[in-house]
């Protein structure tokens, strides 16, 4: 019976873990220099361009270690952050919709690898508001998108 308790506890533990570690996106504002420590005296890894979104991995005083769309994991100055979010379209090609159905009209299409601005909050079916910088708006499916 105590081996079944402590099973249990473990179990809440652990799942009370993970809902706590929901993953967190950020869109550079900016282009900014990846690095592979915290530090403007690192290795340069790469030039991340505006509106990039990155998944946040840990934070420390000043830098974010992140997580790009391909899994790469390097670290950026907090500072390049703003304040728009973006997703990249994942998808080869995706049919961002007027509304929030899969029977509706087709606003725009987006290829893979486009940078779009979220415009709101994702419904409860899974649809996400949109925005391309051209001005076009509507709804894509989240499962298309990276970065939320």
């Amino acid at each position: 019976m105590a081996a079944l308790i402590r099973f249990l506890a473990a179990s809440a533990l652990l799942l009370a873990a993970g809902a706590a570690h929901a993953l967190d996106y950020r869109t550079t504002n900016r282009p900014a220099v990846l690095y592979d420590a915290p530090s403007t005296a690192a290795a340069k890894v790469a030039v991340a361009g505006s509106g990039l979104p990155l998944e946040v991995v840990v934070e420390t005083e000043g830098w974010t270690k992140v997580r790009d769309h391909g899994g790469r994991l390097t670290w950026i100055e907090q500072s390049a952050f703003g304040t728009v979010r973006n997703v990249m379209v994942k998808a080869e090609a995706a049919s961002v919709r007027k509304q929030p159905r899969p029977d509706a009209e087709v606003a725009f299409l987006a290829a893979r690898g486009v940078l779009l601005e979220i415009s709101g909050d994702a419904d409860g079916f899974g649809w996400l508001p949109v925005k391309h910088a051209n001005g076009l708006t509507g709804w894509l499916p989240l499962f298309e998108v990276w970065g939320r």
